[in-house]
């Protein structure tokens, strides 16, 4: 009886053991395999705070997982069931269930590589970051005068405009629009030195001042070996008690802009329009880049007072009215005979 007991327990042992191992055999087998042959591309969006439980059954929702009972398997042999890192995943149906697991568990989300260019307004970058759906637009504009985010980025001005330095950066939407917003003004802290914020306050800028000229010098011209002659302009005419007469400031706070600077533009009553009033505008009137700032700083050493618009991406500069009013007439006599 004993010997019968004995052998009845050798094949209970055996038979435990054998489905052990057809088990680990089918498991490796799952994890090898590709999910299915469509090659499809998968995009998910993984919460934060998921348990792996929630992301496996997110995963199976999208088609990635087809047995739910063998992906936490092969995640509990693997000592995976962790926490996964929120964010947007991206899968191919080709791949395997063990390379779906090793992408989450190095935390693999989706990034975005967005360029911000330079001399663009706040409302641009909030549209290019929206089209990617990086921000929410209302806590994206709530926080460009957020009186204590501004402070908690160091920036004491009225709004985060010129501040958000435009650069090629890595994003993804597991971040936060404060986050995003806070990785673009820390570039510009790292651009903007110890040793330019001196200078500026040399020349008698404070910070708002100095950002605010970069920002209408880099709106005049996108030509770089030309913005430290503009920079000479609006410096000379800043010394002389002139009014700047910059273009770019009269349109700038207006709703809707089709992109040509009119006569009447010119006289609206607005605190930003230099034609009307005196010296700087109270803030930036875009994003300015390196080249902008740097020409702010240092201005060529010339006596230039106007400069007019060559529409080729270049300008004539003028160090008296008279020859102003020459190089003007002389652009206008050329643009004639090219429409002829």
């Amino acid at each position: 009886m004993k010997k019968l007991k004995n052998k009845k327990a050798y094949y209970v042992i055996l038979l435990f053991v054998g489905c052990v191992i057809i088990f680990f055999l089918v498991l490796l087998n799952y994890a090898a395999s590709s999910i299915d042959k469509k090659n499809t591309t998968v995009g998910v969006d993984i919460p934060t705070g998921s348990s792996f439980l929630k992301v496996t059954e997110i995963l199976h929702k999208a088609g990635l997982v087809k047995s739910r009972f063998l992906f936490y398997s092969l995640a509990f042999t693997r000592q995976a069931t962790r926490s996964i890192r929120a964010g947007e995943y991206e899968f191919n149906t080709s791949m395997s269930p063990a390379t779906v697991m090793d992408k989450l568990l190095r935390g693999e989300i989706k990034t975005y590589r967005i360029t911000i260019p330079e001399d663009f307004t706040v409302k641009e970058i909030a549209f290019r970051l929206a089209e990617n759906k990086l921000i929410d637009e209302k806590d994206f504009s709530n926080l460009t005068i957020d009186e204590e985010f501004l402070n908690s980025v160091g920036v004491q001005a009225e709004s985060i405009e010129g501040y958000l330095f435009p650069e090629t950066y890595l994003f993804d939407r597991s971040m936060s629009t404060r986050q995003i917003m806070r990785m673009m003004v820390t570039q510009f802290w790292k651009k903007v030195t110890p040793e330019m914020q001196k200078r500026a306050k040399d020349l008698g800028f404070n910070m708002q001042d100095f950002v605010t000229l970069a920002s209408i010098i880099g709106k005049e011209s996108g030509n770089s070996s030309e913005k430290p002659l503009i920079s000479a302009v609006f410096h000379n005419r800043l010394k002389r008690k002139m009014k700047l007469q910059s273009d770019p400031t009269a349109v700038y706070d207006l709703e809707n802009f089709d992109g040509k600077v009119r006569r009447r533009h010119l006289k609206r009553n607005s605190p930003y329009n230099t034609y009307i009033i005196n010296g700087l505008p109270p803030g930036p009137i875009t994003n300015p880049g390196i080249d902008s700032l740097n020409a702010a700083l240092h201005p060529a050493s010339v006596n230039y007072l106007y400069f007019v618009s060559k529409r080729d991406g270049s300008h004539y500069f003028s160090a008296t009215l008279d020859m102003h009013n020459q190089a003007i007439n002389n652009y206008r006599m050329n643009k004639g005979k090219k429409n002829k």
